[in-house]
């Protein structure tokens, strides 16, 4: 005998079963929708992405020096929420440990140390770092973040040109590791080393050309460890870079795809356009304006006069793009404090 059910009294019954469902945690009775079908579990959100809420960047090795000592090199002091990172470590063995010292920077209770490429201005004073502090903390300076490829043999003819072959051993024999990275990394909540930059744009951000042994054969030596540390911040991105051999336009476009389509709040360290033309100066410009860059610090490697260009076509005043002093900071939220030579 067939039996007809208004739609209303359908109702009722799934609404009913759907409660008892509820009570006693049954799965699939929650699951029916009302048709008596079974419904799609709804996809859970992604927790939202963690903000810095507090950096300080201060540079310890480049040419221009008030106080300390300048030289061809690079190397900063990050502090992101109470934690501290060391990004390069200069050129000569003891730069980067005098200029500590004369601005009162501890550097015993830093762990991790990140280089952004193998050349010796900014691998030169690791090893010496790491036997002065470990004395007092086994720890300090005993996790070195590097990109693929820093390890590859790099060729002058016959005579070898990669400094990392000989330091690797040196420094693993203090204790220190080296952690490869070969894409992006979220180091902590907000903070990420972007590994290898890809090269979209053909920015040649290079002098000296080797021959670069790779797995795959030899090739031109266009540094592809080239990696640079990006920090997400609710004004924007913060970008610290060694050289920029990947491209500062490279670096900033990819650091908005692994990260989040944020404007660039500021970006801070060598990039390598002492030698650009004009014309290369305003489209790097133009592209770090579309990018919405409201701070740049360019040391070492930038140029004093592409800093000034730079400046000019990209409308900043003089308080928000300097060129980068030994001592020089950025703080969010207070903006850049260059020293009295660069300000």
């Amino acid at each position: 005998m067939r039996v007809n059910v208004a739609p209303a009294a359908v109702r009722s019954i799934l609404a009913a079963l759907l409660g008892l469902a509820g009570f006693w945690g049954l799965a699939g009775l929650s699951g029916l929708g009302a048709g008596g079908l079974r419904a799609e579990p709804r996809a859970k959100e992604p927790p939202p992405q963690r903000r810095v809420k507090a950096v300080n960047v201060q540079i310890l090795s480049t040419m221009l020096a008030e106080d300390g000592i300048g030289e061809w090199g690079f190397a900063a002091l990050v502090e992101v929420d109470g934690r501290r990172i060391l990004f390069d470590t200069g050129a000569r063995p003891d730069t980067v440990l005098q200029n500590a010292r004369e601005l009162k920077v501890d550097l015993t209770q830093v762990t991790d140390l990140i280089l952004s490429h193998n050349h010796d201005d900014h691998t030169g004073g690791l090893l010496t770092l790491r036997q002065a502090v470990k004395g007092k903390n086994p720890a300090a300076l005993s996790r070195a973040h590097v990109g693929k490829g820093i390890f590859y043999s790099r060729l002058q003819g016959t005579q070898e040109q990669n400094p990392m072959l000989v330091t690797r051993p040196a420094y693993e024999a203090t204790g220190g590791v080296f952690i490869q990275h070969d894409g992006p990394t979220e180091l902590y909540p907000g903070v990420y080393l972007t590994g290898p930059v890809p090269r979209r744009y053909p920015e040649r951000n290079w002098s000296k050309t080797f021959n670069l042994r790779t797995p795959t054969g030899d090739t031109e030596d266009n540094i592809p460890e080239d990696q640079s540390l990006v920090i997400d911040t609710e004004k924007g991105l913060v970008l610290i870079s060694g050289c920029g051999h990947a491209g500062i336009v490279n670096t900033v476009e990819y650091a908005r795809k692994i990260v989040r389509p944020a404007p660039l709040h500021a970006a801070i360290g060598g990039f390598h356009l002492l030698d650009a033309k004009d014309a290369t100066l305003d489209w790097t410009a133009d592209k770090l304006r579309e990018f919405g860059a409201a701070n740049f610090v360019g040391a070492h490697c930038t140029g004093m006069e592409a800093v000034f260009h730079l400046r000019q076509r990209m409308g900043l005043e003089r308080r928000s793009c300097v060129v980068g002093a030994v001592g020089a900071t950025f703080v969010l939220g207070e903006g850049i404090h260059p020293g009295r030579l660069a300000q």
